[in-house]
């Protein structure tokens, strides 16, 4: 396992990021499959968020992005790595990324939404503390099933 490093998402990352999300192998019945490089721009840079890139020999090889969901909740979005660095903690890194993003701009809780389509990441979720939640996904495609929607709380409000 070669090493990798974390740092926040640029501009300029956004055709990388969208290649290891389509890469990721996610279901084609999912809305992921349809995201777009203006999707990404919009919810990466919009007002309070942000996203994080796993970086391996200059080769982005993991994403994660974040924004606000209210005063308490920062929602964990998009994460995906390549599948030849499954494995090797890179998932791993990225939610630890976000949750730390969380603890410093006063958040709660971290949450996120998991597509029917994806149902097997549920355990790695469960492994790093998340647990389903019956609330409503705020940002759910209207052309999906509704997601399973997971929260970890990080103490404090939320």
């Amino acid at each position: 396992m070669t090493p990798f490093t974390l740092r926040p998402v640029t501009p300029a990352d956004l055709p990388a990021f969208h290649a290891v999300m389509m890469a990721a192998g996610m279901d084609p019945r999912s809305s992921w499959t349809r995201t777009t490089l203006q999707d990404l721009e919009r919810s990466l840079f919009g007002p309070g968020a942000g996203g994080v890139v796993a970086v391996q020999a200059g080769e982005l090889v993991g994403v994660v992005g974040f924004r606000p969901d209210g005063a308490a909740t920062l929602t964990l979005n998009k994460l995906a790595t390549l599948p030849r660095v499954r494995g090797w903690g890179v998932g791993r890194a990225l939610v630890a990324a976000v949750e730390e993003t969380a603890r410093q701009g006063g958040y709660g809780r971290v949450l996120l939404a998991v597509s029917q389509f994806n149902l097997d990441v549920l355990p790695f979720y469960a492994a790093l503390g998340y647990r389903r939640t019956d609330e409503p996904y705020a940002h759910a495609s209207p052309h999906s099933p509704p997601p399973i929607v997971l929260v970890r709380s990080l103490g404090g409000v939320g």
